[in-house]
């Protein structure tokens, strides 16, 4: 297959990315991100998770920082902002709050699901129906992730035919697209390949996204297999933010900028500015004391320093 002319991001950042963070972010830094990524021209910014603070303290503030976003006068109409909503309790605050898309978060290693929400696939599967028929109701948009798509940090490598089957069942119950998550970031192009292949027997492959970490450094090459195959649909993180607390060892998810690099450079629309990017992550990065870990924007930024 033809790889697409034109590529969606999804940025996590200000999700995925934060809630990995220990120092608890203010509301008005995320909004200032948030607000930025918009001006960077992201199409889909994923921006906070409807999940007990018990769990999650960097989400306590998810009702304050959706409604600031939402009212915001550089908020775009053409611009999505999903929320995690991992069962019916999170998803009646996200509504609360004036969500429109909404997204649950599955697995396809048993293991990591009773890690990751305390029940098994059977049982998660039972609550995100529940999350999907109110949102059904209520005409608001879901979109489903698999966890561990490739391996498990606690079982293995992951048979592909388990991730196309759990990613066929958020398909069948109204998820719009499936996001499919190397969450410890093992995969290589060849075990990325089979793994989409297996999910694309059974789901089209215009409702599959891909979701790498860079553990392995092997995101970016994920991604480019994935564009071989038709893949058009991509979640990268801001400045490389991210990891996740139930993956021991898992790093940051594949940086924005260098996934923008990657698209100008095959002419690959996406509608993203790379100085927008620039300029969203050292926001950020500022923020947190620390250098993006993105190559491309440490690449660019020495550049302009020594032009």
């Amino acid at each position: 297959m033809a790889q697409p002319k034109r590529v969606r991001l999804v940025e996590v950042g200000p999700r995925d990315g934060l809630q990995n963070e220990a120092q608890i972010v203010p509301a008005a830094i995320k909004i200032e991100l948030i607000e930025r990524l918009v001006d960077a021209g992201l199409p889909a910014i994923e921006v906070t998770s409807f999940v007990s603070p018990k769990w999650v303290p960097q989400m306590a503030d998810n009702a304050e920082v959706l409604r600031a976003v939402l009212s915001s006068s550089r908020r775009r109409p053409e611009v999505s902002y999903p929320v995690l909503t991992p069962n019916l309790k999170g998803f009646d605050a996200a509504i609360e709050a004036g969500a429109q898309e909404v997204a649950i978060f599955g697995a396809a290693s048993e293991t990591f699901s009773q890690k990751n929400i305390n029940c098994g696939i059977a049982e998660s599967l039972k609550r995100f129906a529940a999350v999907v028929d109110a949102a059904s109701a209520l005409d608001v948009r879901v979109r489903g992730y698999v966890s561990c798509v490739v391996a498990c940090p606690y079982e293995g490598p992951v048979d592909p035919q388990k991730a196309a089957w759990v990613a066929r069942q958020l398909v069948d119950m109204g998820c719009y697209e499936v996001s499919l998550g190397d969450t410890i970031g093992a995969g290589t192009p060849a075990s990325v390949k089979r793994m989409i292949e297996a999910c694309a027997t059974v789901v089209p492959i215009e409702r599959l996204a891909g979701h790498y970490h860079d553990t392995y450094g092997m995101a970016i090459a994920n991604i480019y297999a994935s564009l071989q195959l038709g893949m058009a649909v991509f979640d990268s993180s801001i400045a490389g933010l991210g990891g996740c607390p139930y993956a021991p060892g898992a790093s940051g998810n594949v940086a924005t900028e260098d996934v923008v690099y990657l698209l100008d450079g095959l002419a690959i629309e996406s509608g993203i500015a790379i100085d927008g990017l620039l300029a969203a992550g050292g926001f950020i990065a500022s923020h947190l004391g620390r250098p993006p870990t993105s190559k491309v924007a440490r690449a660019l930024l020495a550049r302009q320093c020594r032009g």
